[in-house]
């Protein structure tokens, strides 16, 4: 086989997990694969797979190796394409995203699914979490994050601010009154989110750097929606961010608190990682959130 050949059946493998199912897919015989792996793992000078007589299992040279030979194949067989079957080809595939939980849910589902009826040859794979995820690992095409983005692997680019807001249910400041500074919080009842990616709970953000981090939480959480209904319901003052609290705010269900102290609002960024070429659909699910976000009228972030 030729290296191209000897990628192909390198990325058939790592997709299956067995040699055997690589080889029924592209009619050879399993000592087939077996040759094309060991010639490859010769060339590389590491291990692509643990092997052992009940499993073979990729390892994670294996795993980078993976995903740049299936971008390499993509750019191969991109050059034999006419320009209607390159053109098809890059709408024909899974785009795999990953989102906030509570942001996915409220806004993002919506425009996928209005973007996979234009697209019905792509296939959306969409996972929520307040946890950060592993790009690589977990083969991530686009993704949407709040606050920084240090890793220098992504295009990234802030599509929305999202301002934090102190905020109570109308009589919950009827029965405890309203807090006038920050040390005020310490007395009344107020909610905890739990940060899934430390386990430790998130402290509350103001301006001039300040914050408060609550000693004994009326309610602990690590679900966002769960605070933001924890606080509707009058359990305690809460600091939710906007997408979450605006419209609640504007319906008057809830009611916001030491706006002075109201920190800069965090960015939100709409990210994918640094590879080219970059397939049609990847583009068009990566544009088509910016736009969602970039708009007010579909994603609140701003309280008038």
């Amino acid at each position: 086989m030729n290296r191209v050949e000897l990628l192909r059946v390198f990325c058939a493998a790592a997709e299956a997990g067995n040699f055997r199912a690589a080889a029924t897919r592209l009619g050879l015989s399993p000592q087939g694969v077996t040759r094309a792996i060991k010639e490859l793992e010769s060339t590389f000078g590491e291990a692509l797979f643990h092997r052992n007589t009940r499993r073979v299992q990729i390892t994670a040279f294996g795993e980078e190796m993976a995903r740049r030979a299936r971008d390499t194949l993509e750019s191969v067989d991109a050059l034999f394409l006419t320009g209607a079957e390159r053109a098809a080809s890059e709408l024909h595939g899974t785009v795999r995203l990953t989102a906030p939980g509570a942001l996915g849910r409220r806004f993002l589902v919506r425009t996928l699914s209005q973007l996979r009826l234009s697209y019905p040859e792509i296939s959306l794979d969409l996972r929520l979490s307040e946890r950060r995820a592993h790009v690589v690992e977990e083969k991530i095409d686009v993704g949407v994050r709040i606050g920084f983005m240090r890793n220098q692997g992504f295009v990234a680019r802030a599509a929305a601010k999202m301002p934090l807001f102190v905020v109570a249910s109308p009589e919950l400041v009827q029965r405890v009154g309203r807090p006038a500074q920050i040390q005020d919080l310490e007395r009344l009842p107020v909610t905890t989110l739990i940060d899934a990616n430390t386990g430790r709970a998130w402290p509350w953000y103001f301006a001039g750097s300040q914050q408060f981090t609550p000693a004994a939480a009326a309610f602990v959480t690590d679900d966002p929606e769960s605070e933001c209904e924890a606080v509707l319901g009058g359990v305690g003052f809460g600091q939710l961010p906007g997408y979450l609290a605006i419209p609640h705010i504007q319906a008057g269900s809830l009611v916001p608190v030491l706006r002075n102290m109201e920190p800069s609002p965090w960015e939100i960024f709409v990210y994918r990682p640094l590879r080219a070429p970059v397939p049609r659909r990847i583009r068009l699910v990566y544009e088509a959130l910016l736009n969602l976000l970039a708009d007010p009228n579909g994603f609140p972030s701003v309280l008038d």
